[in-house]
């Protein structure tokens, strides 16, 4: 990141999904340690999602560091009230860009762009996510598909044993069911899985309140994390689906960890 992409950051305004409001991205994190702030795809989109999943899951971490968090995303005002209702992600935090504005001034990745002739650019859009969630200009995707079905002992669990899960088609699941697939104290077999089920059944279930352009869907989002003094300490930019952390079994060591 240049120094121009950094102070483009701390100068940006969006519209609050609290109170409708556009005002600085930064507003409130006078005093903080870090600000860590998140530029995320589509509201819609698997990585946007996962990732409010596990700042909720170590929002008492994050808080014990005095670490701001702001994210702006894709989407509008409805969009972000959506989200937030169904991930818990803080309303007074979230910023939407409707035309993923900022994201192009960070240069950050818009995915695969394949030129069909003939094809509408809606048509065309759809057939580039479908490629890229097949790993085609997307790196590392299936391989993250396929760690969400497998495990990993390198990642902690994901769901409580006390814990029940509703995720679409499937019945209710015990957290606890999940030890029959291996143990517990590390992500188990088919666990994130069933996460991302829920997540999808979700979006699909308000499709159009979630991403109400689908001319974004492939964009890709990215990580920047500043001090007290505004410097820039971390960055992180998305190059594929499911690819939203540098290490995705533990996608915030890089800040718990600081």
């Amino acid at each position: 990141m240049t120094n121009d992409q950094g102070l483009k950051i701390k100068q940006t305004q969006r519209q609050r999904v609290s109170d409708g409001q556009t005002v600085s991205i930064l507003e409130d994190t006078t005093g903080a340690a870090y600000v860590l702030i998140l530029v995320w795809p589509q509201l819609g989109d698997f990585d946007s999602l996962e990732y409010a999943w596990w700042l909720q899951k170590h929002a008492e971490d994050l808080k014990h560091q005095n670490i701001a968090v702001r994210a702006v995303g894709i989407g509008d005002r409805a969009s972000g009230e959506k989200f937030c209702g169904y991930t818990g992600f803080p309303s007074q935090h979230l910023f939407v860009d409707p035309d993923a504005k900022l994201h192009r001034e960070l240069g950050l990745y818009e995915g695969l762009k394949v030129k069909l002739p003939g094809l509408s650019n809606q048509v065309t859009t759809w057939i580039d996510l479908l490629l890229m969630c097949a790993g085609i200009g997307s790196p590392g995707t299936l391989a993250e598909v396929f760690r969400g079905y497998k495990g990993d002992r390198k990642a902690p669990q994901l769901i409580a044993d006390d814990e029940t899960i509703k995720a679409g088609p499937l019945p209710p699941l015990q957290g606890s069911t999940f030890n029959f697939a291996g143990g517990k104290g590390f992500q188990r077999p088919f666990e994130l899985a069933t996460l991302r089920l829920r997540n999808m059944t979700e979006v699909l279930s308000h499709w159009s309140t979630y991403v109400p352009n689908s001319a974004y869907m492939t964009q890709r989002g990215g990580t920047f994390l500043f001090d007290r003094e505004g410097n820039l300490v971390y960055q992180y930019r998305d190059r594929g689906i499911l690819g939203f952390a540098e290490n995705m079994s533990r996608p915030l060591d890089f800040v718990i960890s600081i």
